[in-house]
């Protein structure tokens, strides 16, 4: 999974570069040309470190002379003032790619250190925690990156890769029943996901031999109900604007799965700087 993720990072960086340097650096040209120097990233936050292969590809893609030196990696915890990273080479390239390289990090640090206080609630349960489609435009596979780096798990990437029927499908096709056997028929190995808002819901979706089914704003004695109810026939995954207070009495009814937007939706940014020496 994390090779998929990666896959586009190069257009991601050139996008974000298109977008700030444009026609050119003109403060950067300031200074000579020939100037090099030695800058350091400092943390300004505690959390998790996420998004170095994107800080790597922004500077490879400004100057590829640019050497790193990273003291943390993705994944690791970080505190204030901690230095992560010691880059040095053309001063003009270090001050082109250190606002590009920054929001990189301070984004996917962000989603990354979300995920890992989330999974830390539940890690006493067999749950695993999911993130959705509640992404930033164009960051998806990245803020992806990112929950699986905090420990976390990816729900299905896109519209392609898995079936998730709601509401309006299901009127659409007339049924439960129905809408799973038109999925089958149309993308044979995809999983089938239904999501259902009553008991009632719930048995019409195993009796139809769904993969996964969704419980929609559960209550948590209507999850130990569908719990007891599924007895293992389907994954069962509670969703329902949780969070990090409520996921834990969700997690201890038993589902398989809790999805979660806020992981990646309700972000605050993790502060980086950079500063030469």
């Amino acid at each position: 999974m994390t090779t998929q993720l990666l896959e586009g990072l190069s257009e991601t960086v050139r996008v974000a570069l298109a977008e700030d340097i444009g026609s050119g650096d003109i403060t950067a040209e300031l200074i000579p040309a020939e100037k090099t120097a030695t800058a350091r990233i400092l943390s300004r936050d505690q959390g998790i470190l996420c998004g170095t292969p994107w800080a790597i590809e922004v500077f490879r893609q400004i100057d590829p002379g640019v050497t790193l030196q990273w003291l943390k990696h993705d994944g690791d915890s970080i505190n204030n003032n901690d230095v992560i990273l010691t880059a040095h080479g053309n001063a003009r390239s270090l001050l082109t790619a250190e606002r590009s390289v920054l929001n990189f990090l301070q984004t996917l640090s962000s989603v990354a250190s979300s995920a890992q206080k989330i999974a830390e609630r539940v890690k006493h349960t067999q749950v695993k925690i999911l993130d959705t489609r509640k992404t930033i435009p164009g960051l998806r596979l990245a803020q992806k990156y990112a929950v699986t780096t905090g420990g976390c798990f990816n729900h299905r990437i896109g519209l392609y890769d898995a079936y998730l029927i709601k509401e309006n499908h299901i009127n659409a096709c007339g049924s439960i029943a129905n809408t799973i056997a038109t999925a089958r028929q149309r993308h044979q190995g995809k999983p089938v996901e239904v999501e259902v808002e009553t008991i009632e819901q719930l048995n019409e979706a195993l009796a139809a031999q769904a993969d996964i089914v969704m419980l929609d704003n559960f209550t948590l004695p209507m999850l130990q109900e569908a719990v007891a109810i599924n007895e293992g026939r389907a994954k069962l995954e509670a969703s329902g604007g949780y969070d990090i207070d409520s996921v834990i009495a969700v997690a201890e009814t038993g589902v398989d799965y809790i999805s979660i937007g806020s992981i990646t939706k309700h972000i605050q940014a993790t502060d980086f700087s950079m500063l030469f020496d």
